[in-house]
């Protein structure tokens, strides 16, 4: 049987997770691709750190870019992460020396996958990253093999565990998004810097990857991008007694010619689907055509998910499939039109804290009429002991542009004690 000489770089909680695994499922592994996985190198930043594996003198590689060298490699699994330096250089050396790359690094395909597809196209070479987006969901092999055949026109869902983990759990326990934040890092599902889960840009560079995918263009980062950080306790129940909860989505449409990306916490009804997928599980919505909605649900991030899809592309490339890595050719893809979505209309809720004090509510409707924004639903919470009132609106579909004026004009009023806020609904 034939082998395929493998060199993992990276040797974290995946990287550690990925060697075991195929160490003890090689023989498996092997029957089921008709060629053995056969690890020759691995490397890491320190070589002395604590592992709970024991590291083979003869597999250690001292400098981590040899392994794109050497005549002895086929395939580089880079886990290194991060879109600059050291993942880089690998990544960019690999596919030049006409190397194989599976890799999970969602940030360096965001941002650079346009230029490595070319080379890995010209070199013959498959760069394959299901794992960079959604860990163990199966959402990039399914677009580019499973749902071939579909015109797909929009995808969407819950792209990130963290923040999924923090919003579900301030809906059931009742408690503030610092106590969730706190327990959400002791239990390993936030990193100790957890801002790119928290402020969006975790699902915007999943959301680019995928959008590409779906509509065969290149990669852009012409996208709207809300992180979680704003959303307190109050929203969460107020958005429970509207019959709503709050989750971070991430969308990417096609209207007409144009394509739209957006990610933002949203108001969705609690008896949709998505609503009901808490703690940190993801979730992808595909419509397409004559497919109509497919969704696929699972764990998004962890050694364990992203092993089983790291797997999944290495035994792809076991079984000597070459592929496009963006399914089709970079010439074949497309310069489609990205807008942004200040002229999209969206129904939303906004809640002003302000004095509760006479011809504030007259004045914040003066503001919502000047602006063509239509009420749909009004509720006044007043708070006795602050002489404070929560003013909580939800409007009919109106311009995103006249939305964030009315919330830009109102945040300006004297009358007003705290940060106003804007959420956008999904009705559907």
């Amino acid at each position: 049987m034939k082998k395929l000489n493998i060199a993992i770089i990276g040797l974290g909680n995946i990287g550690s997770y990925l060697y075991k695994f195929l160490e003890k499922n090689k023989s498996i592994l092997s029957k089921k691709n008709n060629c053995v996985p056969n690890i020759v190198y691995i490397s890491a930043k320190n070589k002395r750190r604590k592992r709970n594996f024991k590291i083979k003198k003869k597999l250690w590689l001292n400098n981590y870019l040899d392994a794109t060298k050497s005549k002895n490699v086929d395939l580089i699994v880079e886990l290194i992460g991060g879109a600059e330096g050291p993942a880089k250089k690998l990544v960019f050396n690999a596919l030049k020396n006409k190397k194989h790359v599976v890799t999970a690094n969602k940030a360096l395909i965001a941002k650079y996958g346009d230029k490595l597809s070319r080379i890995a196209e010209r070199n013959k070479v498959n760069l394959e990253f299901e794992a960079s987006v959604c860990g163990g969901v199966p959402i990039i092999r399914s677009l580019k093999e499973g749902l071939i055949a579909n015109k797909i026109n929009k995808v969407f869902g819950i792209f990130n565990g963290t923040s999924n983990y923090i919003l579900s759990s301030m809906d059931k326990e009742n408690k503030t998004f610092q106590e969730v934040l706190d327990k959400a890092k002791q239990l390993g599902y936030a990193e100790s810097d957890p801002s790119a889960d928290l402020n969006g840009q975790d699902v915007s560079a999943k959301l680019m990857i995928l959008s590409s995918l779906c509509f065969n263009s290149f990669l852009s980062n012409n996208i709207h991008v809300e992180g979680i950080k704003e959303i307190d306790k109050e929203d969460i129940s107020y958005a429970k007694k509207l019959g709503y909860k709050i989750k971070l989505l991430g969308y990417a449409e096609l209207i007409g010619k144009h394509i739209y990306q957006r990610v933002h916490p949203t108001l969705i009804k609690k008896s949709s689907y998505v609503a009901s997928i808490d703690g940190v599980l993801n979730a992808v919505i595909i419509d397409g055509t004559p497919v109509g909605q497919s969704i696929i649900q699972g764990e998004g991030a962890g050694p364990a998910a992203t092993t089983s899809a790291l797997i999944s592309d290495i035994s792809s490339i076991l079984r000597g499939n070459t592929k496009f890595p963006f399914s089709i050719s970079s010439q074949e893809r497309k310069n489609l039109n990205f807008k942004k979505i200040s002229d999209r209309s969206f129904s939303a809720y906004l809640r002003f804290e302000v004095a509760d004090k006479p011809g504030v509510l007259s004045n914040i409707t003066q503001i919502f009429s000047k602006n063509n924004v239509s009420i749909k639903r009004l509720v006044q919470d007043p708070n006795k002991g602050k002489r404070s009132s929560s003013i909580i609106i939800i409007t009919h579909p109106s311009k995103d542009k006249s939305l964030n004026k009315i919330v830009h004009t109102i945040n300006k009023r004297s009358y007003v004690k705290k940060r106003s806020k804007l959420i956008r609904i999904d009705e559907k």
